[in-house]
Order: structure tokens, then sequence, then C-alpha cells
């Protein structure tokens, strides 16, 4: 068939595959450095306890067979090793039917990982990375040109997370609406990055021109990706200016590489196509079924996006197949954090020694400027910040930190840039307090150094300490 293959795109799959191969390989190394304290055996949230109560076809994963952090660790690595492989372009050097395979395991694998990683893991951009991961195992490889209907399955996912969250904002928050969100966006969003305290000083007049943009982009520019040639390279173009802009603002794990990857699929690369055999039947065969299926899954998140009961973020199965996206349908006017403290006295007191638990990632020390940590996620960082929104998005873990935290754990003690009690002394009180945090202006930052100011609003979580052995048991 010859409308089953567009040979013009064989560079932009060649660009998509090996840049979807590091974003997997980034989310097996997030896995890999953090699973043991957030998911492990004595985790914060353990998968063993996870698979007891939900069944398997539910949350289907190798997990729900055998769980060990051994086992765990393995299956990250291997991912780490697969994705590095793939990256290397491993795949063309396979017959196509295993190049597919071989596509397939790191899905397989991240899936697995997904499937039993509960809230550390209830992101929608693990979704979006599976979903992806998913089609391009069926892009094919040097033996075959890029069919036709996966190139337009990868649009139709870009599609649904541009527009998707394009609606969300319209329906949601009001500033969206008033081109006043960007006021605010810049200081309270979840991590900010080293970048972000510039993005909140521009003009308030630009911050408007910036909504009024991102709604042409998410509302008006995705129709675009299905007009032809040289317009969807245009708009997939535009999309990813966008992105980039977004990666300069802000830490959005890899939200937004995985964005740019997918608006490779409509973006034509100029390049002379190399002479490719014709799809041999059962390659046709394959996909065609492949997107038979999941055009019949979209009929889910097609009735989403138009309903004013629209929700973000959503898997409509357990393979995350098919999903709905969107980001910031509201917009904090205020930043709060948790700052975590500890101390050594055995009576706590108000004026005791609390020293502060220093995070990677979110703000603590008004002078420490933030870091750049995208495509990386600290998903520990991102929960705290989801923690000082309301203490009901941490009432499954953070007792369990506090926990953890006591006992001075050497896993958990990794998930943090330091630790302020030595290896063999751990605190014996911890509390948490909760405290407005604001940029401070440039004259403030002139003058003090620092690029936060923070200000106290309420105790947290009381002075807490471990309970006594016969208590415990």
């Amino acid at each position: 068939m010859d409308w089953f293959t567009a040979p013009d795109y064989w560079l932009s799959r060649l660009v998509l595959q090996r840049a979807l191969a590091a974003v997997y390989l980034v989310a097996f190394l997030s896995a890999v450095l953090q699973f043991r304290a957030l998911l492990g055996e004595r985790g914060m949230l353990p998968v063993p306890r996870f698979t007891a109560r939900v069944p398997c076809r539910r949350a289907p994963s190798l997990f729900q067979l055998h769980y060990s952090d051994r086992f765990f660790a393995g299956c990250a690595w291997a991912g780490c090793a697969v994705s590095a492989a793939l990256l290397a372009g491993a795949d063309s050097w396979l017959p196509l039917w295993a190049g597919i395979v071989l596509w397939l395991v790191p899905w397989a694998l991240y899936l697995s990982i997904v499937n039993v990683g509960q809230t550390w893991y209830a992101f929608g951009w693990e979704s979006l990375l599976l979903e992806t991961g998913f089609l391009a195992a069926f892009l094919g490889n040097g033996e075959v040109a890029p069919p036709v209907v996966v190139l337009f399955l990868l649009r139709w996912v870009l599609f649904r997370v541009e527009f998707g969250a394009g609606l969300i904002k319209l329906r949601g928050d009001a500033c969206w609406r008033k081109l006043t969100c960007l006021d605010y966006h810049h200081e309270t969003q979840p991590m900010p990055g080293p970048l972000s305290w510039f993005f909140h000083h521009l003009p308030r007049p630009l911050h408007r021109v910036e909504v009024a943009a991102n709604h042409v982009t998410q509302l008006v520019v995705p129709f675009l990706l299905f007009t032809p040639q040289p317009v969807a390279s245009a708009a997939a173009a535009l999309m990813i200016v966008t992105q980039l802009w977004l990666v300069l603002s802000g830490n959005f794990s890899w939200l937004n590489w995985i964005t740019i990857v997918l608006a490779l699929s409509a973006l034509r690369l100029p390049a002379a196509a190399p002479s490719v055999p014709a799809a041999p039947p059962w390659y046709e065969v394959l996909v065609l079924a492949v997107g038979a299926l999941l055009l019949f899954l979209s009929h889910r998140p097609v009735l989403n996006m138009i309903s004013r009961r629209q929700v973000m973020n959503r898997s409509f199965d357990p393979l995350h197949l098919v999903n709905t996206y969107g980001a910031f349908g509201s917009v904090s006017r205020f930043r709060y954090e948790v700052v975590v403290e500890g101390t050594l006295d055995d009576a706590p007191r108000a004026d005791s020694d609390w020293r502060e638990y220093a995070f990677k990632g979110k703000p603590g020390d008004p002078r420490r400027w933030p870091r750049q940590f995208a495509p990386y996620h600290l998903r520990l960082d991102w929960l705290m910040w989801f923690a000082a929104l309301s203490p009901g998005y941490a009432g499954e873990w953070f007792g369990a930190l506090v926990e953890r935290l006591l006992e001075n754990d050497r896993d958990t003690l990794r998930l943090l840039r330091r630790c302020p009690f030595p290896p063999d002394t751990p605190p014996r009180y911890v509390r948490a307090r909760l405290f407005r945090y604001r940029y401070t202006s440039r004259r403030e930052l002139r003058e003090t150094g620092a690029c936060w100011e923070r200000t106290y609003v309420r105790e947290y979580l009381p002075p807490t300490r471990l309970a006594e052995p016969a208590q415990r048991a």
C-alpha cells in the first residue's frame, strides 16, 4: 500500500525515537535512585502492601507476581540498559519484528513501575510517556518508512495534550480568562527553576501576552497538526518553541520534553529519504489493528474533553494506552512550603535547637537559589508542594517520612540535599511548620542576597518522636 508509509519523515522518526529513548533513560534512572525510600519494602508506601490489596487486573505489573527491592532494582536497571541501547540505535541493527519487541520492553517495565507507584507516580507525564512509548514501538526501523497511521496517532496524542490543557484552563481558574495567571504562576509553581525569579519579574503586560499566546498555542494551533505541509511543521515548531520557553521558566520533570518528542511526528525535517523496501503485509496488518484499537479507546478522552466536568491527567485503561491530560487548571495565588525540622533535645521547646532539613529542589533556605533538575523528577519534592496546599495530600506518606527521619534512614536521607544530624545521631523530635514564601524584589535581592522571603503561618505537625519499642510492637 503506497499510502501506508511516509518516506519523507524517516529523519523525524529517527530523532523522535532517540529523544524518546533519552526520556525513558531519565525516567528509569529516577526510579533506580529513589524507589527504596518511596516504594521499597521499608518505603513510605511499600509496593507489597499495595499489591496485597489491588488485584493485577486493575494494576498489571511484574511486581504483582513477585516483589523484592532487589527485583525492582533489577527491572529498573534493565530499563536503563534497554533505553541506552535504543538511544544508541540498537533497534536499527535488528529485524523489524525484533525492533518492535525491543521498544516494547521499556514500555512494559515502566508500566510495571507506574502501576504500583501509587501517589509517587500519579503525574500526567507518567501516562504520557507510556502512551507515547507504546506508539513509538510501531514506528518501525530502517527496514521500512514510518507508517502514516502511527505518525497520525502521535499527533493525536499531542493534540489531546495541548487542547486538553487549553480547555482545562478556560474552564478552570478565572485568571486564565483575565490573562493574569502569570502574575502568580512563576512564584507558586511546584518547583521553580534558576530563571523563574526573572520570569516572575517580567513586566505585567508581557505576562498578559504570554497567557494570550498560550491560549493560541493550545486552543488553535493543535488543529493545524493535521493540515498539509508546511503548515503542520510550522505548528509543530511553534509548539516546540513554547515548550522550550516552559523549560526555561520552571522544573516540570520531562513533561515539556515528551511534548517536544511528540511534536517531532509533525515536523518534516529536510533530508533525502533513503530507499527502503515496501512494508511487509504482517506489519501493515499489525499497525492498522493497533491504530483501530487506539482510535476506539480514544472516545473516552474525547468525551472528557468536551465535558463541562473535564478532569486532568486520568488513565482510562490499566495499560495507559489512551489517557487525558491537562495542567494548572487553577493557579495558586500564594506559595506555601512545609519546613521540616529536627532537634536533639530531650524535651522539645520553642527555643530548642531546631535544625532544618534541606530538600534538593523545593524552596527552603531563602538565600538558596533554585536549581535546574528537569527532566529528572524529584518525586518527594513535588509531593511536598502538594502537602503544603493541603495536609490531605500528604495523609498517606507524611507520617512515614517523619518516622524515617527520626531513624536517620539512609535511603530516605538520600532524597534530601542535607541532613542536619550525623548518621549515628538521629533527632529525638521532628516537627513541621508551614511558611508563606514570596519572591524578593530586585532591591531586596541586592540588599539581602535572598531570592525568597518567608513568613511563619502555623504549625503543620507538632513535635513528634518515635514510640517506645513496646508501643511500636
